[in-house]
């Protein structure tokens, strides 16, 4: 299990009273929260809760109604489209489709992020950059392969390794395991906890698979009727009284 850290200095990202509407749905109610450096952060909660819709609006994917988002110490509601697309290349973004070009090969869907920011290159070779992505999570085999020849777990892969690419301090995972079955569900936790520690990236991850988050979370928060409900360990949540909170771990309970 991945272990509970001492917070030091300021947050990474900053949630204070976040609302969110669509139409007449209140999906989030005031929703506050920081994530902290090095931290891996598990929002977990009942489907339509707005777990995706929460990370989505920290990168503004999603404009929220009122309250704050501070990532990185920009004010994210308030940026202009420039600055806003500034602060995205330090935060990645791991869709649960994985989202890769089909036309483009492994190799040219990690290109396409380093064309696209090419000062975050900071002079360093564009191949080498792909290859020590694709060596990161174990697919240095795979760069001329296209997406339809990839299994469900490689293309998680190299959506992580195009994620990681432009070196983030931030990365967003949006249920990473989800329609893996479990020895894949287990490399891509490994995968996880292997590029934290050697990138030091601090992580927010939205999951339904609560053997992932027993190995992999830091802290976890409980979405609940559009609130923060609870936030805790794994091993105080695990063992709280509250029946809203049993329920997600009462498989651990047999």
């Amino acid at each position: 299990m991945s272990q509970n850290k001492t917070h030091d200095g300021k947050p990474l990202i900053t949630l204070k009273d976040v609302i969110k509407s669509f139409g007449t749905n209140e999906v989030l109610k005031g929703i506050s929260m920081e994530l902290y450096s090095n931290e891996n952060l598990v929002i977990i909660g009942k489907s339509g809760s707005g777990k995706s819709v929460l990370i989505k609006c920290l990168v503004r994917l999603v404009d929220i109604d009122s309250g704050s988002i501070n990532v990185l110490g920009k004010s994210i509601p308030d940026l202009s489209q420039v600055e806003l697309d500034k602060v995205r290349t330090d935060v990645g973004f791991l869709f649960q489709g994985s989202a890769l070009y089909d036309s483009m090969t492994v190799g040219e869907n990690l290109q396409f992020p380093l064309r696209r920011h090419k000062h975050r290159m900071r002079g360093q070779d564009e191949g080498q950059l792909i290859s020590e992505a694709l060596i990161s999570v174990g697919l240095e085999h795979a760069i001329d392969m296209m997406p339809v020849d990839l299994s469900g777990g490689m293309k998680r892969r190299v959506a992580l390794a195009r994620t990681l690419i432009l070196q983030p301090k931030i990365i967003l995972y949006d249920e990473p395991t989800s329609g893996l079955d479990p020895i894949t569900s287990n490399e891509i936790i490994s995968l996880i906890l292997n590029i934290q520690r050697k990138y030091n990236t601090a992580s927010i991850i939205i999951t339904h698979d609560m053997d992932f988050v027993r190995v992999v979370s830091d802290r976890i928060i409980i979405i609940q009727d559009g609130i923060n409900y609870a936030e805790g360990s794994y091993a105080n949540l695990s063992k709280s009284s509250d029946p809203k909170i049993r329920a997600f771990f009462k498989e651990r309970r047999l």
